[in-house]
């Protein structure tokens, strides 16, 4: 089964005394194009869950935001600065002192200046955080999955569809082909005789040119070439793993063939035809953009 490099999963949980909410978001891009949004607190995260994405995903431009709250019951020391504190102190009374104004200083007074403390929570151990939150990886990454699958059915099957019209045309054009032949071998004699009215045709020298004309615009070769490239394609659309570039390679040779097709008919009918199979390998080449 493909799969769309465009895809969207979350997940949040409280372990451990924790809120951990893991989003992931990618779109389509040709190679494996990482960034994750965290607090500096937590950015030892970043690497980690980058190698793990990276055994699940290979292309596309993957956005993670990971948000990691520790609960207030996370032990903490708080220290007292105290020759900030005097400083603070001292300067309260010079200003009693010196204006007449009234003493009272209190603790809640100094509580309310932030530099006279210092707060230091206990360092949380990296590998349970790590855990945790791999967990809640795992979660938002099946949902992404999912979505990427569900994207990857949809291109699948209009991919198919689109093959299966471009066959059809195909199909028309050797058809069609033959009958260019016996349309100029005509239009050719009738010339002729228009030309040579008192004189004998040469019927072999007819024959001749419309066998010259017919393998100029013989179009088996590319025909078969083109319906093997989609025999190849389908084969891809029903493979696992990432076949996005194996598919931009095969789109190209389809174009390839299309456009060899198109340098050798004649007909007008058979020119609208050929139009038609460029412009849905187009559209294939485009849905193939986002397969990963």
């Amino acid at each position: 089964m493909i799969n769309s490099m465009t895809g969207y999963g979350r997940c949040e949980d409280i372990t451990h005394g924790r809120q951990i909410i893991v989003e992931i978001k990618s779109v389509n891009h040709r190679f494996f194009e990482f960034s994750c949004k965290c607090s500096r607190a937590y950015g030892f995260l970043e690497e980690k869950i980058k190698s793990y994405l990276q055994k699940n995903i290979s292309r596309g431009k993957i956005d993670v935001y990971v948000s990691v709250t520790a609960s207030d019951e996370k032990a903490a020391n708080v220290s007292l600065n105290h020759s900030i504190a005097g400083g603070y102190v001292n300067a309260m009374r010079e200003l009693v002192d010196t204006y007449g104004l009234k003493d009272d200083l209190s603790v809640a007074t100094l509580a309310r200046i932030n530099d006279i403390f210092t707060v230091l929570r206990t360092p949380e151990d990296e590998e349970e955080v790590w855990s945790d939150v791999q967990n809640a990886v795992d979660i938002a990454l099946n949902s992404f999955a999912a979505m990427r699958r569900a994207e990857g059915a949809k291109l699948k099957e209009d991919i198919e569809n689109r093959a299966n019209n471009i066959l059809n045309i195909v199909g028309e054009i050797e058809k069609r082909s033959p009958e260019t032949v016996k349309l100029y071998r005509e239009r050719l004699t009738e010339r002729m005789n228009e030309l040579l009215s008192t004189t004998s045709i040469d019927q072999q020298r007819i024959l001749t040119e419309a066998a010259l004309f017919a393998d100029k615009i013989a179009v088996d070769e590319e025909t078969v070439r083109l319906r093997s490239h989609f025999a190849q394609m389908q084969s891809f659309l029903n493979s696992s793993g990432s076949v996005g570039r194996k598919l931009d390679f095969i789109v190209q040779e389809m174009n390839r063939e299309a456009n060899t097709i198109g340098s050798k008919v004649q007909d007008a009918e058979l020119a609208h035809k050929v139009v038609d199979i460029k412009a849905e390998i187009e559209k294939i080449r485009e849905q193939i953009q986002n397969i990963e």
